[in-house]
């Protein structure tokens, strides 16, 4: 394989259709240790690639770069959420925040991120399965208020009143004033 140059690897991974040109510009990148996560997600915004293929590249890389792993895995759930949700694949975005969390347990933005991703019309991601995600993180962070609040907004969402007004109040009593990020 040539060695390609930093602009080579940001063409290929920003505008290539072809997953092997893609791919030796991945090794490439690898080989020239370049842990730059904006170099990785021209990547993971390439829309020629599949779910299956992203998912190859993000876990190769926090393979090697594993300093950078959270942040990986939160890019991978919001390529998943934004572009792929179409393709009913909230599941991935799902996924891969839950490995995000489980990377920074402390950080509320992987349980914040994915109460966003439910969408009420089409019923997915599977809300029971949001909830139990926040309910878990709320126990995790250093900060649970804007978790609660969320809980509070996804219970609503589903007329679960009593649990919602059970939120609101534990927001309150933990200081809900909090900024949301």
């Amino acid at each position: 394989m040539s060695k390609l140059t930093i602009e080579e690897i940001h063409r290929r991974f920003s505008s290539s259709n072809d997953f092997n040109e893609i791919f030796d510009a991945f090794e490439a990148a690898l080989n020239n240790k370049i842990e730059d996560i904006e170099l990785y997600r021209l990547l993971f915004w390439n829309d020629s690639l599949t779910p299956e293929e992203l998912c190859l590249f993000g876990e190769k890389l926090v393979q090697v770069f594993p300093a950078i792993a959270f942040e990986v895995y939160m890019w991978l759930a919001k390529v998943f959420e934004v572009i792929y949700s179409m393709y009913d694949n909230c599941e991935l975005a799902l996924q891969y925040y839950t490995k995000a969390a489980l990377i920074n347990p402390e950080s509320s933005e992987p349980y914040i991120a994915v109460s966003d991703c439910y969408d009420h019309d089409l019923k997915v991601p599977s809300i029971d399965m949001i909830i139990d995600f926040v309910i878990k993180g709320s126990q995790l962070v250093n900060n649970p208020s804007v978790l609660y609040k969320r809980l509070a907004e996804l219970y609503e969402k589903i007329g679960n009143d009593e649990q919602s007004d059970f939120y609101r109040r534990k927001a309150e009593e933990s200081g809900g004033t909090t900024p949301e990020e």
